[in-house]
């Protein structure tokens, strides 16, 4: 097959927080470098998706002079903690009480999606070419080393057959090329396994590990909102009830203009594989400390994707002959903090830094810049997470009331150099226990004032996919559903995904021979990669469908 090829100094895969601070950086430090951004969104920020507080430390040192011009949205002026009860009692912590890492001074709420338009532009005034609707799908391999990326072909049918408008991909060639795919980034595994990046021989090594977290964005009466209050918190509806641990927490952040976000962010841990994260945050929706500020508002926009929370301990080598990790495709988030977008600004630029300064002092490209792993080492962003290294395993080893002391007494003693570290080396796809030894969950219809069903959701999502095109979420083994997780776990993908898209269809008749089938309702994909991460089975592979397809996420 023809393929148009291009070449460029620097290739970078994913337009979120640490590709355009990557981009940015780039082109500040070295000018007349060719630097090209690839996106798989129909736009910049149609993918991205986070709560979302701003630590604007990064923005300052991207844009010292122009960092206040980006769109910040309100800062924090009233920060709470609450620990729900049961489903009507919730107790707010004093403020003493709050691990320190926790608190919101200085913060900003914003929509992340809005601040990677703004910074998509700046890197653009800069000279960085950026391609929205183009998929990086398959990686460029030449004697060992990262070459650049293929494009995904548009205009193939389900069969994979071109149609009267097919497309062939582009080869995208780069002296060094730098993955920010966000979490679970399709080829940042490919590359983990391709260059055994997990550090797992070493004794402080743990997986990753990673949660689900939804959104709402509401439009809620006038007097409801307070601009500018941050309520964060764990309990109920997630806890050890039903025989089996679930963990995580909610948020609740309040926006200019009558508009406020509610979240829930579930661990991707959890036993119990009649656990429906969506219905827990429908269920959260309905406690009185939530309700009382959507009671009588409208729904604007859902949406949910995965979150790579492991920290310190799960992050792989970064590095690589010919590219490099950033982001949240390694897994720079601090979860103690619950903020990660500051985190991959920050790996983006020291990415930017190490390839800069290596191209300009005569670099051909391919090498495998360890030196980036020093920059990393000797940087805040690793000084940050050194020092929240143990706080995702403590709630997964003591539960959220002992964790969660474990962690506020290690943050006010040991701010800086802790002497403990604590491991989870478990990945999240091996804790779900046996269906039959597993309370089954009888989750409330949803009310449609307060909570909703997935179909309903998903249309929210402005998700969007060619029914004709080749089916985006691969079975390695199509008997697996059936044969293997159906009857041991009661096929958990009918709950895991949020966006209904695995449906187990039943035969017809009692007498009837067929067995039941798996369907994948690929067009509903909202592309969370919870499936690739939570399968026990490790039997589905989420891929990029073609250029464009997916949600559209508006001021999330």
């Amino acid at each position: 097959m023809e393929r148009e090829a291009m070449e460029f100094d620097v290739v970078i895969v994913g337009g979120g927080p640490a590709g355009l601070s990557a981009a940015i950086a780039l082109k500040q430090q070295a000018p007349d470098l060719s630097v090209c951004l690839l996106e798989k969104g129909a736009e910049v920020g149609a993918h991205l998706l986070s709560g979302a507080l701003l630590d604007p430390v990064a923005l300052k040192e991207l844009l010292p002079d122009r960092w206040q011009e980006a769109p910040l949205g309100v800062p924090v002026t009233d920060d709470q903690v609450h620990l729900l009860q049961s489903d009507n009692r919730a107790l707010q912590l004093p403020n003493w009480a709050v691990p320190p890492r926790m608190h919101n001074d200085g913060c900003h709420i914003i929509s992340l999606g809005n601040l990677c338009r703004w910074l998509a532009r700046e890197a653009e005034a800069l000279g960085v070419e950026i391609y929205p609707g183009f998929a990086a799908s398959e990686l460029i391999v030449e004697e060992s080393r990262i070459r650049g990326v293929l494009t995904g072909d548009l205009g193939l049918d389900k069969e994979g057959n071109p149609k009267a408008d097919h497309v062939p991909g582009m080869a995208l060639y780069g002296r060094y090329t730098l993955f920010a795919e966000g979490a679970r980034g399709h080829l940042g595994k490919q590359l983990i396994a391709l260059f055994t990046l997990e550090n797992a021989a070493q004794p402080q090594h743990q997986p990753q590990h990673y949660a689900i977290g939804f959104k709402e964005l509401w439009q809620v009466p006038a007097g409801q909102s307070h601009p500018g209050r941050v309520l964060h918190g764990s309990g109920w509806p997630l806890g050890e009830q039903r025989g089996s641990k679930s963990q995580g927490g909610f948020y609740l952040y309040h926006l200019a203009e009558d508009q406020v976000a509610v979240g829930l962010i579930v661990d991707l841990n959890y036993q119990n594989p009649w656990l429906s994260p969506f219905d827990e945050f429908q269920r959260l929706k309905h406690h009185p400390l939530i309700a009382q500020t959507l009671q009588g508002g409208e729904r604007i926009s859902y949406g949910a994707r995965a979150i790579t929370k492991g920290g310190w301990h799960s992050l792989p080598r970064m590095h690589f002959p010919g590219g490099l990790l950033i982001g949240c495709d390694a897994g720079t988030l601090d979860f103690s903090r619950i903020k990660g977008i500051h985190t991959a600004m920050k790996s983006g630029m020291l990415a930017a830094g190490t390839v800069a300064m290596s191209l300009r002092g005569g670099d051909e490209g391919g090498r495998d810049l360890a030196e980036y792993g020093d920059a990393l080492q000797q940087s805040w962003l690793a000084r940050e997470l050194i020092a929240a290294r143990n706080f995702g395993a403590a709630l997964h080893r003591f539960g959220p009331w002992l964790g969660g002391a474990f962690n506020w007494l290690e943050q006010r003693l040991f701010a800086r150099a802790s002497p403990f570290t604590l491991l989870d080396k478990e990945p999240d796809y091996r804790q779900l226990r046996r269906a039959s030894r597993c309370q089954p969950i009888d989750y409330p219809k949803p009310d449609g004032r307060l909570s909703f069903d997935k179909l309903s959701s998903v249309y929210l999502a402005n998700t969007s996919h060619d029914e004709d095109q080749p089916c985006h979420l691969k079975l390695q083994d199509e008997r697996i559903p059936v044969t293997v997780n159906l009857p041991t776990w009661a096929e958990p993908a009918q709950r895991y995904c949020p966006a209904g898209v695995f449906e187990i269809i039943e035969a017809e008749t009692p007498e009837a021979e067929s067995q039941p089938r798996l369907q994948i309702n690929a067009a509903n994909c909202i592309h969370c990669k919870t499936c690739d991460i939570k399968d026990p089975s490790q039997n589905i592979v989420w891929t990029p469908p073609q250029g464009g397809s997916g949600p559209n996420y508006p001021n999330m």
